[in-house]
């Protein structure tokens, strides 16, 4: 049976215990995946129970609910290990079996002020210092007390079922300048069943870490002699993303797109007039030289803008497409650098389109078109948003309703389902934002269509219209990959790690049983065959057993595995084995050229 555990009135959850009678909300119950959030919220609160009644001398800081679990941020001396989590969980189920009620505490700021000063909470007296009403709240269960503005449940007894994770390092609010705090992080479910799906979730999430298979498959690495968040490509991982940028080179001049190319860096003066300087600097790497400032490109934008102010524009000429796979570099603070998807520095499919207005959803609806081809072309299934004005933009009411309708009704014209995101536009212009949907029903960021009102009017770009007068060319920002390093992320983990035929570093790796000349002579005379016809091969010739050298290639995800001995060198053919250690037998060379045709070249159609 179901339990009313809080209300909800404008998607805003409410306290049960400040529900009053004849009040429209709605309840939410532990049916409702709402009320998940209120249970891990306080399943943080026991979190921090656990680890006073423990540790008296941590310092509490903050432990907010997210999306799939919570976790609380504390100051402590020593680090907290694997074996302090496991002592830490199991003081969380003696207190749930304390069954301790859960009440709710306003109090005068000043009383709030004195309450955690006694406690010596500095961290809550910092927090209720930042509060601007008079009136502070407080939940309390047992003797632990904590800070919060709620809802939370009636009953640490409610809390059964949930696991502590890891821990992590987090800056105080963030701030690289202030105290570095350990994050515990954990989960919580209404059902055991619940929890132990969602565990296993997190270990195939685990297997599938692109920083894990990427040192794994030799695809990339990160040095400290050359900076946190710079990444070395290797020549595994060289090969998949030339293989992808050579396709997106074709497919844009097949689209009418033209290759420019941009300095990485620029004299800062060019930045000021982009906007970029004002609203971006704290991300910029800027520097001095011969009396010069100048800053390594954190955008391309303003050198496209350049390029179509090079010379005069006329109505004849628009649209016009510039595309360029631009590496950028943007200072991001070292806490928050995750591998591949989060770095500071990466190259962007990135391409800006300037046209008519007349010509804009027809532009738009191009663009969704090679975002939709991609998409498929990587397996990937898809939701889509549209970002509407924001407050503080920029721009007519004219422009944004012409801009906003030409993004949806280009939806409407492709049948794509969408949500409109109230107030999600950049305060240049509304957008379409695509996020990708990997294997594991994980969600990341996809390409982007903007519209932008802001840089045509910054660089005064024109162009001159039928009639001689000077118009101004409405912009498109869009990118259908976005970066490359954090898509590649993205796919590794899609994947994991066992890319498709046409994709492999490697697509077939030759084994001769023995290291005997006319074998390994014969399998050079296959590899000249295949490297010719244009596929990725290579021999493994080791001094090590067969079987060695065939779990080898598993173990990389080789694709095809062509094992030659006395009777295929006799014969003229090849044993073939398909990963996943599928032995499908002797084939010749000609039917293994037919077979790789079908699965190891880029889809057709595609």
């Amino acid at each position: 049976m179901s339990q009313i555990i809080c209300y909800s009135i404008n998607d805003k959850l409410i306290d049960f215990r400040d529900f009053k009678e004849g009040e429209s909300l709605k309840p939410i119950t532990d049916k409702d995946k709402e009320s998940l959030n209120v249970l891990r919220h306080s399943a943080a609160h026991l979190l921090a129970q656990a680890v006073k009644e423990l540790y008296p001398d941590s310092k509490l800081a903050i432990g907010p609910s997210i999306e799939n679990g919570f976790y609380y941020d504390i100051f402590r001396n020593e680090p907290f290990t694997p074996d302090d989590l496991e002592k830490i969980e199991e003081k969380m189920r003696e207190i749930s079996k304390r069954d301790l009620e859960i009440t709710k505490i306003c109090m005068k700021k000043e009383d709030a002020i004195k309450l955690f000063s006694e406690l010596k909470e500095d961290y809550k007296l910092e927090l209720i210092e930042g509060i601007p009403d008079n009136e502070v709240c407080v939940y309390k269960q047992g003797d632990f007390v904590d800070l919060c503005r709620g809802p939370h449940l009636s009953s640490t007894g409610q809390i059964k079922h949930f696991k502590l994770l890891n821990v992590a390092g987090a800056y105080w609010r963030g701030d690289e300048k202030r105290e570095m705090l350990q994050r515990i992080y954990g989960t919580a479910f209404w059902t055991e069943d619940d929890l132990k799906k969602h565990l296993e979730w997190l270990e195939e999430i685990s297997k599938r870490d692109h920083r894990k298979l990427g040192k794994e498959l030799d695809l990339y690495s990160i040095a400290d002699e050359v900076g946190a968040g710079f990444i070395l490509w290797h020549p595994n991982g060289g090969v998949i993303r030339t293989i992808i940028e050579d396709y997106l080179r074709k497919e844009h001049i097949k689209r009418g797109y033209e290759i420019v190319y941009t300095p990485h860096m620029m004299n800062l003066k060019i930045w000021k007039i982009s906007g970029h300087y004002d609203f971006y600097k704290e991300n910029m790497y800027i520097f001095e030289n011969d009396g010069q400032e100048y800053a390594i490109k954190p955008m391309n934008c303003p050198g496209h803008m350049m390029i179509y102010n090079s010379k005069t524009r006329s109505y004849r000429d628009l649209p016009i497409r510039f595309f360029e796979l631009g590496t950028v570099y943007r200072f991001e603070r070292s806490g928050t650098l995750h591998g591949l998807l989060r770095v500071r520095g990466f190259t962007q499919d990135d391409a800006h389109i300037f046209c008519t207005e007349r010509q804009l959803q027809d532009e738009i609806i191009g663009v969704l078109n090679f975002a939709k081809d991609m998409m498929d072309l990587f397996g990937f299934k898809y939701t889509v948003s549209v970002g509407t004005r924001p407050e503080g933009s920029i721009g007519t009411d004219e422009q944004w309703k012409l801009a906003t309708d030409s993004l949806i009704n280009a939806l409407k014209e492709k049948n794509i389902d969408f949500e409109i995101i109230e107030g999600d536009g950049a305060f240049y212009g509304p957008k379409i934002q695509v996020e990708l949907i990997d294997a594991l029903g994980r969600k990341w960021t996809g390409p982007t269509i903007q519209v932008d009102f802001a840089l045509p009017e910054r660089f005064n770009l024109e162009y001159a219209d039928k009639d001689g007068t000077k118009k101004r060319p409405v912009m498109i920002h869009r990118t259908v990959v976005g970066s490359m390093e954090r898509f590649l992320g993205a796919l590794i983990e899609n994947y994991a790690g066992v890319f498709p035929a046409w994709l492999s570093p490697v697509q077939v790796v030759i084994i001769p049983v023995k290291e005997e000349g006319v074998l390994l002579k014969y399998s050079s005379q296959i590899e000249k065959i295949l490297f010719d016809e244009g596929y990725r091969v290579k021999i493994d010739s080791r001094n090590e057993t067969l079987k060695y050298r065939i779990r080898d290639a598993e173990m990389n995800r080789i694709p095809y595995i062509l094992v030659v001995g006395k009777k295929e060198y006799e014969g003229k053919l090849v044993s073939l084995r398909t990963r996943g250690m599928n032995d499908e037998g002797q084939m010749n060379i000609e039917d293994l050229l037919k077979r790789l045709s079908l699965e190891a070249r880029i889809p057709s159609g595609k």
